[in-house]
């Protein structure tokens, strides 16, 4: 019998998608290069110019979208970006006091 961590341990992630199947909700995840535009995550999304993501900044996923689609926060806003765009990042060390 599955325990309910069992059953909700892969919810979030779905290994069927192509490229960045172990980035699911909440992963942190670093920008691989850059692109020619990126993609809101709005409900009306908009192109914007690639300069808002530098090439190797973190954010979080915070949605899953079709086709390995993944809507990630960072500092300038939340974007639609490929999962083989994205590799998992480790967070920083706290900052000493």
């Amino acid at each position: 019998m599955n325990t309910p961590q069992e059953v909700g341990a892969g919810a979030e992630q779905t290994p069927d998608e192509p490229g960045g199947d172990h980035l699911g909700v909440g992963s942190l995840v670093r920008l691989n290069g850059n692109s020619p535009y990126l993609k809101t995550a709005d409900p009306m999304p908009m192109l914007r110019p690639p300069d808002l993501i530098d090439p190797g900044e973190t954010g979080v996923v915070v949605e899953l979208r079709a086709l390995g689609i993944r809507a990630v926060r960072f500092r300038r806003g939340t974007f639609l970006l490929e999962g083989s765009r994205l590799s998992p990042a480790t967070p920083d060390p706290p900052a000493p006091r």
